[in-house]
């Protein structure tokens, strides 16, 4: 079993969750976190941390969301320390549906 990052983190990119997590299973794509999950241990402390709800369990994420984060976790570096949030996130922090953000163009 494992956590993923949804679309909420999307343009958001708060990086509270990475600090807690045991395994340092985060990775920075260029406008969310995704979470490897060949490597999350399902410890859930990331969940709570996260300020806008963005990880959720694999069983209650859509499955495309798994597939998301396999994929980025393989193709962008791992994130080790909170850094500042995307700089319009307070903006797309409330937006739903914020999957079609997600391009080619922003991998």
């Amino acid at each position: 079993m494992t956590h993923v990052v949804t679309d909420k983190c999307i343009r958001c990119k708060y990086t509270d969750c990475v600090e807690v997590c045991p395994v340092e299973c985060f990775h920075e794509a260029k406008n969310m976190l995704v979470i490897n999950p060949d490597e999350c241990i399902d410890c859930g402390v990331c969940v709570a941390e996260c300020p806008i709800g963005a990880i959720q369990s694999e069983i209650d994420a859509e499955p495309i969301w798994l597939e998301i984060n396999s994929k980025y976790a393989k193709k962008f570096p791992r994130i080790l320390e909170k850094k500042m949030p995307m700089a319009e996130a307070e903006v797309y922090k409330d937006v739903v549906n914020k999957e079609k953000f997600l391009n080619e163009n922003d991998e």
